[in-house]
């Protein structure tokens, strides 16, 4: 058996991680077939082919051609049950003469096939591409392997493109359910900010005007990061704008929002939330679903921890939820945040950020503006976590009382 040449399988891998990115997967295949006759014709005794892709009625269609061909018929449809694209369902990778069986002489003689050639599928079948082989090449063990090598790395470059557009997908439909901008409530200063750990992640802020009098404002985290707990979140986004009116309780409101989350499918089906109504006059009712303790910082500096409500959202579907409430003077403010900002850990004895270090910090904030605050707060955890990527999404809402234009409580 001939000693594959190692260098030449070297050579192509390396070739394949430099191919451009192409703005289709007809493209990329294109590309990638191209620059194969173009740089190992005389390796591989490959001087040209054809590109077919995969049509909805059981039909491969000539779509393309690489290198230099005898003819293409473009746009020429050959069933599927044709004998070497079931052998390609089957095997991937197959090289045949036109003196094998099952091969129709006539229909090879129109597409312009030469004596010998090599075909692989790619793309999860959507593509089949054929090389036509040199008569005097006497490579084929090493064609054969090398073809095998570029389909399975079309299919990883096609696989990872459709999941970054996937991902790219998913984070504008996560974006368009984020708040554009903060709304203007008399009375009221009002920031947040959301970094997540990946492209899209599972925390989540909202402002919701219900009246002119009142407006809710809230923060959840979906366990995990990345697209499942994205996913999560669009549940969420979801209930609570169906699920708030005039007419129920915001404890109603999580009981509602609770079902809906133990009823979903997603592998990530556990959400912290911390829901807060504010009234004109000060006056604020909030009920906190397993979520991280909201701090209330009093203009003077003292802060209480706000976590009256029950436990996480889905683990249980009738799971009841209590509510609090407290008055806000002017001056004072609170914060959310979600576990990605306590639980930031420092690099050098993995120390956590802490709830405590972040009372201390929020303590002394004195009369800072809301977008300042969270401001301070990123810029405190990032510093302590030296910069290093994000190990959760970190997320942080602060609603300021500014003073009273209408009076009352």
């Amino acid at each position: 058996m001939p000693r594959r040449p190692v260098s030449l399988f070297r050579r192509i891998e390396r070739a394949l991680e430099t191919i451009a990115n192409a703005s289709t997967p007809l493209e990329t295949i294109r590309q990638t077939a191209q620059f194969l006759v173009e740089s190992f014709s005389d390796d591989l005794g490959i001087t040209g082919g054809r590109i077919y892709a995969r049509d909805d009625f059981g039909n491969y269609e000539l779509v393309g051609t690489f290198g230099t061909v005898t003819r293409a018929p473009l746009g020429l449809r050959i069933p599927t049950d044709y004998h070497p694209f079931e052998r390609l369902y089957d095997e991937g990778c197959v090289s045949m003469s036109l003196s094998d069986t099952g091969l129709d002489a006539s229909l090879e003689s129109e597409i312009g096939t030469r004596d010998h050639f090599a075909a692989i599928m790619v793309a999860d079948r959507r593509y089949a591409l054929s090389f036509d082989v040199a008569p005097a090449s006497s490579a084929q063990e090493d064609l054969i392997a090398i073809l095998n090598i570029v389909r399975l790395a079309i299919n990883q470059k096609l696989r990872e493109e459709r999941m970054y557009e996937i991902l790219e997908e998913a984070r504008r439909i996560q974006e368009s359910i984020l708040p554009s901008r903060i709304p203007k409530y008399e009375g009221f200063d009002m920031a947040a900010r959301t970094i997540p750990a990946e492209v899209v992640g599972g925390d989540f802020y909202d402002f919701i005007t219900l009246t002119d009098m009142t407006v809710n404002v809230v923060i959840a985290d979906a366990t995990g990061h990345g697209l499942p707990a994205a996913l999560q979140v669009r549940d969420v986004y979801t209930g609570l704008r169906m699920g708030l009116s005039r007419e129920f309780k915001i404890t109603r409101t999580l009981e509602r929002l609770n079902s809906i989350i133990h009823r979903s499918r997603l592998a990530t089906k556990f959400v912290s939330l911390f829901l807060a109504e504010l009234q004109v006059g000060g006056g604020v009712v909030y009920c906190n679903a397993g979520h991280p303790p909201g701090l209330l910082v009093r203009k003077t500096g003292t802060i209480e921890e706000l976590s009256t409500g029950g436990m996480i959202l889905g683990p249980m579907p009738d799971s009841r939820y209590c509510f609090d409430l407290f008055h806000m003077a002017p001056g004072d403010f609170f914060v959310l945040y979600t576990d990605g900002i306590t639980e930031a850990h420092h690099p050098g004895n993995d120390e956590e950020f802490s709830v405590a270090r972040l009372e201390k910090l929020v303590g002394g904030l004195g009369d800072m503006p809301a977008s300042k605050i969270i401001g301070t707060i990123f810029d405190a955890v990032s510093s302590f976590s030296e910069n290093r990527p994000l190990e959760d999404d970190q997320t942080v809402v602060v609603v300021r009382r500014t003073g009273d234009t209408r009076g009352g409580t």
